[in-house]
Order: C-alpha cells, then sequence, then structure tokens
C-alpha cells in the first residue's frame, strides 16, 4: 500500500524529504512531481525496483530510462559529454529537457540501452525533485509516470494512488505539476535530434 505525503511544492519540508530517501534507499519506488509532469523513481543501484517499474510501465530494456541528477557536473559523472555537447547541457539546465548520451563506467550495464549503451539524463527544474536529490546525495533512476494505455502522465496525487496503490511504496504529492512530459533530445550524432517534443523549447537546439 503506498504511502501518501503531502509536501510543499516551493519548500518542501525537510523531515519529509528524509524519510523519503530513506525510503528509496530501502527499495521503495517512489511518484514524484517534477517540472513537467509526475515521474517514477527508485535506487539507481536496485534492480529489483527497476525491474517492478519497467513491469508498471510495460516497457522492454530498449526503452530509455532517466538518470535525474543535480547539476551539470553529475551529468559528466554518468555520461560522456564533449565540449559541444557540455555548452548546450549548460545552456539547457536546469529544465524540461531528457537528454540522450553515452553512458560513462559509472553507469550499471542494465540501466544502459542495451545497444547502444546510452541513457536518459536530465536536471530537473522543480524544488521538491531537487531537494530530494539533494538529500539523498545520488541520482534517481526515473521515467515519466504514464501508464500503458493512457494518453497523458498522471498528475493528481489521489489519482496516482488509486491506480497504483498496490505497486508503490511512497507518493509526493505537491500538487499538480503539468502533463507535458520533457523534450527528448539525442546529443549523441553531429547535431541535435528530436526524439520527443515537450515541454521544454526546442529553439536553443535549432530543432524549433
Amino acid at each position: 500500500m503506498a504511502r501518501i505525503v503531502h509536501i510543499h511544492p516551493e519548500s518542501p519540508q525537510q523531515r519529509l524529504l528524509v524519510q523519503a530517501a530513506e525510503f528509496i534507499r530501502n527499495g521503495a519506488i517512489v511518484a514524484l512531481p517534477t517540472d513537467s509532469c509526475y515521474a517514477l523513481g527508485c535506487h539507481l543501484g536496485d534492480k529489483d525496483a527497476l525491474d517492478r517499474i519497467r513491469q508498471i510501465r510495460q516497457m522492454d530494456d530498449r526503452h530509455h530510462l532517466t538518470l535525474m541528477v543535480r547539476d551539470l557536473s553529475e551529468i559528466a559523472h554518468f555520461a560522456r559529454v564533449d565540449n559541444a555537447q557540455y555548452r548546450l547541457l549548460k545552456a539547457a539546465t536546469p529544465g524540461s529537457y531528457t537528454f540522450i548520451l553515452e553512458g560513462s563506467k559509472e553507469l550499471p550495464r542494465r540501466v544502459m540501452h542495451p545497444k547502444r549503451k546510452t541513457i536518459g539524463l536530465r536536471v530537473p527544474d522543480h524544488p521538491v525533485a531537487l531537494a530530494l536529490l539533494e538529500e539523498l546525495n545520488e541520482p534517481l533512476l526515473t521515467t515519466t509516470l504514464q501508464l500503458p494505455g493512457d494518453d497523458l502522465p498522471l498528475t493528481e496525487g489521489w489519482e496516482i494512488q488509486d491506480r497504483l496503490d498496490d505497486v508503490l511504496e511512497l507518493i509526493l504529492d505537491a500538487g499538480h505539476c503539468g502533463t507535458e512530459p520533457t523534450s527528448v533530445i539525442d546529443l549523441t550524432g553531429p547535431s541535435p535530434e528530436l526524439i520527443r517534443a515537450g515541454r521544454g523549447s526546442l529553439e536553443l537546439f535549432g530543432l524549433d
């Protein structure tokens, strides 16, 4: 049964962040607000939680997961980033973008695309997500909270609880945070490639 916690969207309560981080370290799947929509998240090193997220979303290992990190330096730790990519990332983070990049040796192979060895990375621009990452002191492995057959992500705490009460451990309810997922941009080629148009502006990348 999922525990639902009402957390302030702009000034998240520290005690709730401490509890949430402890849940995640102990194998929980958490629903958390971001600057685009709600996401499902778990500990990067937790294979069982990752398998459960894939089951909830009904996605195979070729579906890119997203590593949610605190800042640009963490992106560079978990992905191979050249100077051109770095400039683009610096201009666009934090924000509603997911970037496909080649994973570094710091990442478990199971979280990367099995053939391309790539992963999605993002720095969210939401106080709750950033504060949780800070308290956790490490990245979160995430995916959009959009269930199979649904046209839009779930965006209300009560609705998330109603649909996923038996498979989540924690819901951080910060109220409505939108239904438009991130823009997904592949930076592994010679120029940025749009994979999914979403909330983040494409002007920076010459893709609008």
